[in-house]
């Protein structure tokens, strides 16, 4: 058992290397997250919430099995992003995410079919809607999810929940599931990502197994998808997936889905797919207000078995009000600092632990959120927006991310440009500009899509998306009124 910290990560990180292979470690892992050891948690820092939810949603597992391997324990996880990190980032770093990223799927789904024997027929899901901290920012969202696990495919079918990053939107599905499986033991329900959907239809067409496939989906009482914006601009899929929205919505079953962004405002959806998602009951999560970071930081604090004070909460759910994970991470460092100083939590270690954390999310508005919400809307990943590739599609998104980002957030140009895949402080000045020269002489934007080129007024563009960025901070701008008055 390795006691040293600095020998643990060393291991774990070579062990990881060991388990997932050379090409992927150095593509997620090396340069670009830094693990920390504390008493019960291991923590993993990543440069943008793009590597950070990549590594959680493929790598967890690995992870806890190689710290488990090299400790002899078990350690649970919590992701962090931290910008700094960009500045170890290689230039070439991002086109290689982007690359894995586009080449994933079919690897992906020969991997899952290897396992699928040994894995269980029902997902073990974690979320519950008894656990779910309920306010005003997520009351809809938390009633339309109510109402379908205990009537599914009644008023509210299909039911369509979007919102940023870390707001609750893959917790409401999963709660769902667990409250369907808990009330009607025979309902057949399936839970899956956009990228697992997509996996599955990729390996199901390269082994002719079609007929297999329709019977796993189409003959299910509840179809249940998180990220189904991961469908866009895979129009093989898309098509597939209406045939199957199609077969499920005419024998009167339920789906349910989930999304960062609106319907209307995902890039390259076809339009029967997006009717079809408006059909029924879209509500959306706004980012949490003060109530609900509160009762998160109480709920975390029991599960963490810790003494944490009022004062402590309040200082804390005032200065993070983007999502859950960054509410969840300061309250980590917290506990963290008082273990390895061992001091009581009081508000002035919480105030010491976590001014570095509060400057570098200072931003009502997060830069992660308008570089997701303009990925979305072309069709694109973050990754994309990170390359150094120069097509029209991703120059302009990538131009309007910037342009966005230093009209709507306190970083600087450098900042800006090395959380967007290392970029040249120049680039991104040169980019503002030429967006800002764009608008004010109200031209149109060109883009290509699957379909061929498609075209808006770019300040009605552009006004969409900062409607979209910008309404996710709407909450919390109240809240810092209320608390300042």
């Amino acid at each position: 058992m390795i006691t040293c910290a600095e020998d643990a990560v060393a291991s774990v990180e070579s062990r990881i290397a060991e388990m997932v292979g050379p090409q992927r470690f150095n593509v997620w892992f090396k340069n670009a997250t830094r693990f920390t050891f504390t008493d019960e948690f291991l923590r993993i820092a990543a440069p943008n919430h793009f590597i950070s939810e990549w590594i959680e949603r493929h790598f967890t597992d690995v992870i806890i099995e190689a710290a488990r391997e090299v400790t002899q324990r078990d350690y649970t996880l919590s992701f962090a992003i931290d910008p700094m990190l960009a500045k170890s980032l290689g230039k070439k770093q991002p086109d290689r995410q982007v690359d894995f990223v586009a080449n994933n799927p079919e690897r992906l789904a020969r991997q899952q079919q290897r396992r699928r024997d040994t894995l269980p027929s029902t997902p073990i899901l974690k979320g519950r809607l008894s656990n779910f901290v309920v306010g005003a920012s997520n009351r809809m969202a938390f009633a339309a999810a109510t109402h379908t696990a205990e009537s599914p495919a009644g008023q509210y079918n299909p039911l369509f929940i979007h919102g940023g990053c870390g707001l609750g939107k893959t917790h409401l599905l999963q709660g769902i599931c667990n409250e369907m499986k808990d009330r009607y033991s025979d309902l057949r329900w399936r839970y899956v990502t956009g990228e697992e959907f997509t996996n599955d239809y990729v390996y199901a067409v390269k082994s002719r197994e079609m007929s297999v496939f329709h019977d796993r989906y189409r003959s299910l009482d509840a179809l249940i998808i998180d990220d189904v914006h991961f469908l866009a601009n895979k129009r093989a899929t898309q098509e597939e997936f209406l045939h199957t929205f199609k077969a499920i919505d005419a024998a009167g079953k339920q789906i349910v889905l989930a999304s960062d962004a609106h319907p209307k405002m995902i890039g390259h959806f076809s339009e029967s797919l997006v009717s079809r998602f408006i059909s029924g009951m879209v509500v959306r999560i706004e980012s949490p207000d003060l109530e609900v970071r509160m009762g998160v930081l109480r709920q975390r604090a029991e599960r963490l078995k810790v003494d944490v004070s009022e004062s402590v909460i309040v200082h804390i759910a005032e200065n993070f009000r983007a999502n859950i994970r960054e509410l969840e991470g300061a309250l980590l460092k917290v506990v963290a600092q008082a273990q390895v100083t061992e001091q009581p939590i009081s508000r002035s270690l919480a105030e010491r632990a976590i001014r570095d954390l509060i400057r570098q999310t200072a931003p009502v508005v997060m830069l992660s959120d308008i570089e997701s919400v303009v990925a979305i809307f072309f069709g694109l990943t973050p990754a994309d927006l990170h390359t150094s590739r120069k097509s029209r599609t991703i120059a302009l998104a990538r131009g309007i991310a910037m342009y966005l980002a230093r009209k709507h957030t306190d970083m600087s140009f450098p900042e800006i440009g090395r959380f967007m895949g290392n970029k040249n402080h120049s680039t991104v000045i040169l980019a503002s500009r030429r967006i800002s020269k764009k608008l004010q002489g109200n031209e149109t934007a060109r883009w290509m899509t699957p379909a061929g080129q498609k075209e808006q007024n770019l300040p009605e563009l552009v006004e969409e998306l900062e409607q979209q960025c910008c309404g996710q901070a709407a909450g919390a701008e109240v809240d810092q009124c209320l608390a300042v008055s």
